[in-house]
């Protein structure tokens, strides 16, 4: 059955389809669904994921995921927390939150640099049902940029668990401890309980 993937984040997707097609879902991207993409407005991780995913499950007619991840840096009070894609501004680069980012750590000591990414996941059904996961990673933000995978602020986010940054691990090796692995595997495994229980079906219910 279809499974619609609300994010128009080709690195959220390439993170999440492979697990899913796995699965024997075929996975739907918002773009080629046509529909609308809704402004993240909520005030916390849950609150934006649950609109894009209801949004997107009644627009149309597929059960929907959608998650909702950012950066919270204990220096900063939790900033930039929910608006970690338009840190720098909207429609600001990877580059330009990173470089914010550095700025406004300047002079902040290793040890006030810890950070958390976050990640919350909903899955929503066309009749209405919600159900949520989340996941967490903890780390320091370093003083410059390393590595040149991932996205977003992997470059600057070292991973205590496997010493060095998110952006200079393997795929496979930022799944296994990363705050979107970790909400995804919980996900996986309440899909799973809904399909053994025959609750999720292309019927919607």
């Amino acid at each position: 059955m279809k499974l619609l993937l609300a994010t128009s984040n080709p690195g959220k997707v390439r993170e999440m389809a492979a697990h899913l097609a796995a699965r024997g879902f075929e996975v739907v991207s918002l773009a080629e669904t046509g529909a609308p993409q809704v402004p993240e407005t909520g005030r916390t991780f849950r609150e934006n994921a649950e609109l894009k995913a209801v949004s997107a499950a009644r627009a149309t007619g597929i059960w929907t995921l959608a998650e909702d991840s950012g950066l919270e840096v204990d220096a900063l009070g939790g900033a930039p927390g929910v608006y970690s894609a338009r840190y720098a501004g909207e429609g600001a680069s990877d580059a330009e939150n990173n470089a914010k980012l550095l700025r406004a750590l300047e002079g902040v000591e290793p040890s006030r640099r810890t950070a958390r990414f976050k990640t919350v996941m909903v899955l929503a059904s066309p009749a209405g049902g919600v159900w949520a996961t989340e996941g967490t990673c903890e780390g320091v933000i370093t003083t410059e940029p390393r590595g040149s995978g991932g996205f977003g602020y992997d470059p600057l986010f070292y991973c205590p668990e496997l010493a060095k940054t998110f952006a200079e691990a393997s795929p496979e090796e930022k799944g296994r401890v990363s705050h979107r692995g970790r909400a995804l595997a919980a996900m996986l495994a309440l899909i799973d309980g809904l399909v053994a229980e025959g609750r999720l079906t292309d019927s919607g219910r």
